[in-house]
């Protein structure tokens, strides 16, 4: 009877939670529904892979990732960071359904990763580089959306590299579009920035989602402009696929091949998916925390595990393979969605406009939805960001800098690459600076050193170590002090008594204070697990 009260208990705390967060958890799920749909056409359009697949993956990372993940504000779906890989991939194994396999072992990977706790890799991600990652994806939006913006849609939504698959640049592209501006979506962008900015501050009207509001004008103005020279073209819509009867949209899904189980190609394919899609998860889902306006902290194996079977329902009904995506997840957080269930609202609402309203999906302008982009990119490059970087000193503004440099001008993961090279310098930097103290105290005409040790000393303040001791002048007492050493390197251990051992060649004398000869690596944890038994 007990159990019947808390289990009740449990469901009616959920149930409240829900109700609670329905109204803000719905609003922003209209605005990542209104950005996923495009970007899951679009990225579809860009791996060569059936359009109906990038919905797919969108539909499953929203329902099922989404009820699955511990993360409140991520959304998942088909990632830009995969294109590439995907693209080649179907060309190298010839067959979608073959490439569907891989996706599957892809996702049995990830749910292994998970099982043996591999997420916390996300841990060690430095702050500088997430704050410079979120930083380069609001430069790449507003850079990227300005030729939807203006109307030239010949590269596709979703694509975030420098060089496009166009033979163009991103800044080659801006200046191609600013040739080609089409007044009608010029019209409708702007017209949908002004909405969006100014909309949520009037309290009259604050109530009903701006993007929402953008979107309906977008249709409205596409009608208008029908039928003159400044009409849209098919090109500057979006594009939903259609089909007519049950049949036919039974016959949208694809299914894996296993018979080609035992072709090499096919397992080297998914551990590539695997390993990469978790990466860009893990971080994905740590620059999510970091602009939670609650701060939660998302269960990263959990996270992996939630991908893992969102990549093996993808990959078994022909679906694409999925992450947590940083611009769906922002504009969630923007749109001010409380819990994890605005990403499965969004989930539903992409599998009911396939369903039931195909045809008015297809008269949204792509302009209004690169305004909402635009938008959102902006808050994520705020100036104030680099204030705040910039206060926090060089060690955090450099590596904050030279990820957004280097996200821009290639891709996600070599620039995050780059930037977790530079904080690895300025770690290692400090680290050798910060492996002592000293103290000098004069006696008479005899000065005395104390040099304290860290509690750590590894192999690299070696050589900070031995500039010190080599400066020492000739006629002074040192005293080495390791009474708070838990851990000294046997490398500077070797450097400390050699020391001791010449020194007296000039007229130094060397007093060891609580130095051992020996010392053992400590244990993770250990004083904690020592402090929970007793």
């Amino acid at each position: 009877m007990k159990n019947n009260k808390s289990g009740n208990a449990l469901f009616g705390d959920l149930g409240s939670q829900l109700k609670k967060n329905f109204k803000s958890d719905l609003s922003a799920s209209v605005v990542v529904f209104l950005v996923a749909l495009p970007l899951c056409l679009g990225i579809a359009l860009a791996s060569g892979a059936p359009l109906f697949a990038g919905l797919i993956a969108g539909i499953v990372g929203g329902i099922v990732v989404g009820l699955m993940s511990g993360s409140s504000l991520s959304v998942s779906g088909p990632a830009a960071g995969l294109t590439v890989i995907v693209l080649g991939a179907i060309t190298q194994l010839g067959d979608y359904r073959v490439f569907l396999l891989a996706l599957v072992l892809a996702g049995i990977f990830q749910l292994v990763l998970g099982l043996i706790k591999a997420g916390t890799i996300g841990n060690y991600f430095p702050s500088s580089v997430i704050e410079g990652m979120l930083a380069a994806i609001g430069i790449i939006l507003i850079l990227k959306q300005l030729p939807h913006a203006l109307g030239v849609d010949s590269d596709f939504l979703g694509d975030e590299t420098f060089i496009q698959r166009d033979s163009q640049n991103t800044f080659s592209a801006i200046g191609n579009a600013f040739q080609h501006i089409s007044i009608a979506a010029l019209v409708i962008s702007v017209l949908s920035v002004l909405i969006l900015v100014y909309w949520p501050k009037i309290k009259a009207l604050s109530k009903i989602p701006a993007p929402l509001v953008v979107v309906v004008l977008g249709v409205l103005l596409g009608l208008a402009f029908q039928g003159g020279d400044n009409a849209l073209k098919a090109e500057q819509m979006v594009a939903i696929p259609l089909f007519s009867g049950w049949n036919e949209f039974i016959g949208l899904f694809n299914t894996p091949d296993f018979s080609a189980i035992e072709n090499s190609q096919v397992w080297v394919v998914a551990g590539t998916i695997a390993i990469v899609a978790s990466l860009e998860t893990l971080l994905g889902v740590e620059a999510v925390d970091k602009i939670d306006p609650l701060k939660r902290v998302t269960p990263t194996n959990r996270e992996l595990i939630a991908q893992g079977v969102g990549n093996i329902s993808s990959g078994l009904i022909g679906g694409l393979p999925m992450t947590s995506v940083i611009v769906r997840s922002s504009a969630n957080v923007n749109a001010g969605a409380k819990s994890k269930m605005s990403a499965v609202y969004h989930g539903i609402m992409l599998l009911l406009a396939l369903l039931i309203i195909p045809n008015l999906i297809n008269m949204i302008p792509l302009a209004c939805l690169a305004a909402i982009l635009l938008v959102t990119g902006y808050k994520l490059t705020r100036v104030a960001l680099f204030k705040h970087m910039y206060h926090k000193g060089w060690n955090q503004f450099v590596p904050f800098v030279l990820t957004i440099l280097a996200v821009v001008f290639t891709d996600l993961l070599k620039g995050v690459a780059v930037g977790m090279v530079v904080s690895i310098f300025y770690l290692l930097r400090t680290n050798m600076r910060n492996s002592y103290f000293y103290k000098v105290q004069e006696e008479g005409n005899k000065k005395n050193i104390r040099i304290k040790l860290a509690e750590e000393v590894s192999f690299l303040n070696k050589a900070a170590i031995q500039v010190l001791l080599s400066e020492i002048p000739k006629e002074t007492n040192v005293i080495i002090d390791g009474s708070n050493s838990r851990y000294i390197d046997p490398d500077v251990l070797e450097t400390i008594f050699n020391y001791k051992h010449s020194a007296y060649s000039k007229g130094i004398i060397v007093t060891l204070e609580n130095v051992k000869s020996q010392y053992v690596l400590p244990k993770i944890n250990n004083k904690l697990e020592t402090e929970l038994k007793n």
